[in-house]
């Protein structure tokens, strides 16, 4: 199966991302990026996957004879089993929608889905910064927070298909989701400035040095230390990777991170577990979905 290729897509509310594979881990050629228009019918949006497979497919200039599977990372809830979108938000015309069945049906090879976030994850397990281990607990920062079990390099998902989903559980005056995600940057920082701004602006005013800014990430790290630690003292990985888009922002809050961490967590973890960010950037999507058809194979 050397030669084969695997192609993955990253799914979300906003953007669609596909790219291919090698079994080696080799991106080939660039992905493709196309916005999905969440609010849009199940049928557009299906149009908007696979014109994404076949603008790969033809940019290097395979068949899908040359494919040996496409892997879909797809935000949620899902069916894993099944591969149906269930009742999702971010999709809401897709509302158990037979994801996986609708793809491999149109191009007639094997199609695997799982959440968008144990893929992400799946990716530096495989192929990126956790290449070398076989425990991992990971974590996805953007518009919300997901996170991901790898236990003995596969993904642990499981009774019910929603091991790791922690964003609805308690904290402080709601849930943790609201402290821990770009809302929760946001948040923070117009409790200490006053002032509307995104996380990314947030981010961009902390690289000017704004001591508000800078604070904001420092009280962002301390929340973010308590759903690690947590993670840490129940599973004990051999690592603990941070990915998604907030993830960039990790020297700004890391310091704050480690100091509240380390004191909540077991003493030997507390000596070895490191908490690193990712490898792959946008492009761990798509690879981690790719690689559930290499996993698969």
């Amino acid at each position: 199966m050397d030669n084969k290729i695997a192609i993955g897509i990253d799914l979300g509310g906003t953007k669609i991302m596909t790219g291919a594979i090698d079994y080696q881990g080799r991106v080939l050629g660039s992905p493709i990026r196309v916005q999905t228009i969440g609010n849009d019918s199940a049928v557009a949006i299906v149009k908007r996957i696979t014109g994404s497979v076949e603008e790969t497919l033809s940019r290097l200039k395979l068949a899908t004879g040359d494919v040996a599977g496409i892997g879909i990372g797809s935000t949620g809830p899902l069916d894993i089993g099944e591969g149906i979108i269930l009742e999702c938000p971010q999709l809401p015309n897709m509302n158990f929608f037979p994801l996986r069945k609708t793809i491999q049906d149109y191009f007639g090879i094997p199609v695997f889905v799982n959440n968008d976030a144990n893929c992400l994850i799946f990716a530096e397990t495989i192929f990126g910064a956790a290449a070398d281990k076989r425990n991992i607990v990971g974590f996805t920062l953007g518009t919300g927070i997901g996170c991901a079990v790898i236990l003995d390099k596969k993904i642990f998902n499981g009774s019910t298909g929603t091991a790791a989903e922690i964003w609805p559980s308690p904290y402080g005056s709601g849930i943790i989701e609201d402290f821990v995600s770009g809302s929760g940057v946001s948040g923070i920082y117009k409790a200490i400035s006053g002032k509307d701004k995104t996380s990314f602006e947030v981010y961009n005013l902390a690289l000017e040095g704004n001591s508000q800014a800078l604070n904001a990430w420092s009280e962002f790290g301390t929340h973010l230390a308590v759903p690690i630690a947590w993670a840490i003292n129940l599973i004990d990985p051999e690592v603990v990777i941070l990915g998604g888009s907030i993830a960039e922002a990790f020297p700004f809050f890391t310091a704050s991170m480690e100091e509240h961490l380390r004191k909540w967590i077991c003493p030997v973890p507390a000596e070895k577990t490191k908490v690193i960010p990712g490898q792959l950037g946008d492009n761990a999507g798509f690879i981690g979905a790719a690689c559930l058809v290499i996993k698969n194979s």
